[in-house]
């Protein structure tokens, strides 16, 4: 296979783990933002920097109308944290939204990734942050 076929191969693969957790979000009954909120505050024992979800990849605009919408079902509360800076903190009913929601994704992921040997997660993840790194080095050439 040429290098632009393995280029499609691995854009598409990137794509389908997106569509992956996308599906797991529509079947547990959340927006993609809202799950990304939820896992991250999750993953932060309740609490998270919005400015962690933001550098996640979601727009700043898209993740602060769903926090809007999180805080106005209760979901969530805001929280300063200096400056201009703000916190996710869940309620009680978050907290068990994210358990019934979220806590399933970190689940699952931590299912597939105990399944691998200890090398090939490495290798998996030095690959990964490689490739990164010099994708946005080239990103930066332009």
């Amino acid at each position: 296979m040429d290098i632009q076929g393995r280029m499609q191969r691995l854009n598409r693969l990137f794509l389908e783990i997106d569509a992956a957790y996308h599906e797991a979000a529509v079947k547990l009954g959340l927006s993609d933002s809202a799950m990304s909120v939820l896992y991250a505050a999750l993953c932060g024992g309740g609490i998270c920097p919005i400015s962690e979800i933001c550098s996640a990849g979601i727009s700043k605009q898209t993740v602060n109308s769903c926090l809007r919408n999180l805080e106005r079902d209760g979901t969530i509360y805001l929280e300063s944290i200096g400056g201009r800076e703000k916190k996710v903190c869940l309620t009680e009913k978050g907290r068990s939204l994210a358990e019934r929601t979220a806590a399933k994704i970190i689940d699952a992921e931590n299912a597939v990734i105990s399944a691998w040997r200890e090398d090939e997660l490495e290798q998996y993840i030095s690959l990964t942050e490689r490739y990164l790194n010099s994708f946005k080095e080239k990103i930066s050439e332009l």
